[in-house]
């Protein structure tokens, strides 16, 4: 590595007033960090000083913090300025630092060298993204969990079995003359059914990580007159949407980003769904009927008293892994206690977006389908992620019916590879610098 590979960058946000902070990482470190200085720089230890430019100007006066590789962020020499956040400062500093040689770092290139150096993986780079971007409490803390490594330790965890499935295979493969067939063994079933399950659950938390990252994507459905405006408005604590008597109010999609229980919601209001020789409001059903099939949770608001079996099949749109849930509101009416219920896949709350019983029902249900039942142990997933581990279970399955259904331990081996290569996709051991570029294109500069 080159001085001019030492990269620098504003790891703050500018704006008026407050701290600045600017980072520097690379081979040409301790040199600009003595030239700033004017002495060597005491590691992990915060010197005051003041920082000119090239005739001795003053630019600042502020803290100079010096981390030596590999006991820093990106396993290099690292330097931290703290300066006054004024924007015409930290243009300054920044030019000062590339005159000493250094460049301007490309977006997310910190945490780049961060995985390249083996600091992080993959997967814990990209949740560095993920805090920054959370949108709610509960988002930061299942950030910082992957960020930790819960979600990267349970892959490896699950890479491990794989790894140890395919030794066994492979043994069995390469000693074929033994009078034991060790691809029969029930222990060899046992582990690879073992394999499966966590899988499985594995790609349930995935998914929730990733509503907890994007937000939960709920889209409140129902005839018209049903109460989803009042609901919605109920939802949001303020008059976000028109509600009147008159079907057919709402003409277009509604949103609304909320935060509930420390979960961020993206609420969608829609027209009601019915047959309408209005050609506006048809487009608002067909508007209301595309927003449903990208649903992460399709919410049927329906009239307490009502036929809600005939109300239910308005949910024909909703993609197979989205999550139903039907309120039955207006309780206030018909002087009914909130509860739930379990029907089938679907849950059924009964509520009054009025009065706003039962309202609590629905608050906890939302939060639970974002975070899973409880929420402590969530993490924050990617779709990439996602995607991996889907590629992963359907190459599981097919070593599985390998064993099973023809003892073909060749078929089977391949398809274990697979799903090993999958799994690493996920923390970086199996990357391209294409899918690199993509990820760390998307960072915030400095980080």
């Amino acid at each position: 590595m080159t001085a001019r590979d030492t990269i620098a960058a504003v790891a703050t946000p500018r704006g008026e007033g407050g701290i600045g902070v600017i980072r520097v990482s690379g081979a040409a470190t301790a040199s600009i960090a003595r030239a700033l200085l004017g002495r060597n720089p005491t590691p992990r230890h915060a010197h005051y000083c003041a920082f000119a430019d090239a005739d001795g100007a003053p630019i600042d006066r502020g803290l100079l913090l010096y981390f030596k590789a590999p006991r820093s962020y990106t396993g290099e020499d690292v330097l931290e300025l703290q300066t006054h956040g004024s924007p015409v400062v930290l243009r300054l500093l920044v030019a000062r630092l590339v005159e000493l040689g250094a460049r301007h770092a490309r977006p997310g290139e910190f945490s780049e060298r961060a995985f390249l150096n083996g600091k992080v993986d993959l997967a814990q780079a990209e949740a560095v993204a993920d805090l920054i971007a959370s949108g709610s409490e509960t988002a930061a803390r299942a950030a910082l969990r992957s960020l930790d490594g819960e979600f990267s330790r349970r892959v490896r965890a699950l890479t491990a079995g794989v790894v140890r499935l395919r030794v066994w295979i492979e043994a069995a493969i390469d000693f074929p003359e033994e009078e034991i067939d060790f691809l029969a063994a029930p222990e060899l079933r046992a582990d690879l059914a073992a394999a499966r399950t966590d899988l499985t659950g594995l790609l349930e938390g995935a998914r929730r990580g990733v509503r907890l990252a994007d937000g939960l994507h709920v889209v409140i459905v129902g005839r018209p007159n049903a109460g989803k405006s009042s609901l919605l408005n109920a939802l949001a604590a303020s008059e976000r949407a028109i509600v009147t008597e008159i079907a057919g109010t709402t003409r277009d999609l509604v949103r609304e980003t909320v935060e509930i229980d420390g979960v961020a919601l993206t609420l969608v209001d829609t027209a009601g769904l019915r047959e309408s020789p209005d050609v506006i409001e048809r487009e608002g059903i067909r508007r209301a009927r595309a927003e449903l099939e990208r649903a992460d949770v399709a919410l049927l608001v329906t009239d307490a008293d009502g036929d809600a079996e005939a109300d239910v099949a308005l949910l024909a749109d909703v993609p197979a892994g989205a999550r139903r849930i039907v309120a039955h509101n207006k309780i206030d009416r018909c002087e009914r206690p909130a509860r739930r219920e379990h029907r089938g896949d679907d849950v059924h709350l009964w509520l009054s977006a009025k009065t706003g019983a039962g309202l609590d029902l629905l608050h906890a249900e939302l939060r639970d389908l974002a975070t899973g039942a409880g929420g402590d142990g969530a993490w924050t997933a990617r779709a990439r992620h996602v995607s991996a581990l889907e590629r992963a279970r359907t190459h599981l399955g097919a070593a599985a019916s390998a064993l099973v259904e023809r003892n073909a331990g060749e078929l089977a081996a391949e398809e274990l590879r697979e799903v090993q290569r999958a799994l690493g996709e996920i923390t970086g051991e199996f990357s391209t610098d294409d899918l690199l570029g993509e990820i760390f294109s998307a960072f915030c500069i400095g980080k």
